[in-house]
């Protein structure tokens, strides 16, 4: 199955064109504040260097957050634009999914980690099973480092922008009884190849995205932030 795949969650922009679990193509670049700008030249790049066209691909993955607001809107509307013309099926990844789909086949806990605004973190927990699926633990949460290292409870292999950005705050919140583990640096950064590979996953499967589909914000009102 060859897909398109497109991870603009964050300031690191990945695009990459998969065939099951084959790269064909991909292309990763620090684009802040400039996705609407680079995504679609980068595809095009990516289709030049593979000889394919979107009329030869099978389906689409994009990420859908939480992040970027800018981003995630750039990622989705532009592949959801390609969806109209093409008519392929589209598979929407979240973002800390995806990132656990950089350690895939770990036995750890996982706690892939984002920065979101006003001081605070996006974060969830997954663990792969024995069979080779994923298993959501905790949903997207958002929240300080005080209370993402608060509610760690057992051992876990954490990773991300956020962790590197808090994890003096984050480790002083954890209970002593608790084992945390720094994932390797290649997992740190959303990748469009994870995305890729969940979204095959999920195409497979027949998940399919509706139309009205929307970003995955996950993020507190004002009113919640000011209490």
């Amino acid at each position: 199955m060859k897909v398109l795949a497109v991870e603009t969650a964050t300031s690191w922009q990945s695009v990459a064109i998969l065939d099951d679990s084959r790269i064909l193509a991909r292309y990763d670049q620090d684009a802040a504040g400039s996705h609407a700008k680079l995504l679609l030249p980068t595809i095009d790049r990516l289709f030049r260097e593979t000889g394919l066209t979107i009329k030869q691909l099978d389906g689409l993955a994009v990420s859908i957050g939480p992040g970027s607001f800018t981003g995630l809107r750039v990622g989705l509307a532009t592949l959801l634009g390609f969806r109209t013309i093409s008519r392929l099926p589209l598979a929407v990844v979240p973002t800390l999914e995806g990132m656990a789909w950089n350690l895939r086949g770990t036995s750890r806990l996982l706690c892939p980690i984002l920065n979101s605004r006003r001081e605070e973190l996006y974060w969830a927990l997954f663990r792969w099973t024995s069979d080779d699926r994923l298993e959501r633990v905790v949903s997207e949460q958002v929240g300080t480092p005080v209370i993402l290292g608060s509610s760690l409870t057992e051992s876990v292999l954490v990773f991300g922008e956020g962790w590197t950005v808090e994890e003096s705050a984050i480790r002083a919140s954890i209970s002593p009884s608790v084992t945390v583990t720094e994932a390797p640096y290649s997992a740190k950064k959303p990748s469009a190849v994870s995305i890729g590979l969940a979204g095959i996953a999920r195409l497979r499967r027949g998940e399919y995205a509706g139309t009205g589909i929307s970003p995955l914000y996950v993020q507190r009102t004002a009113a919640e932030l000011k209490y």
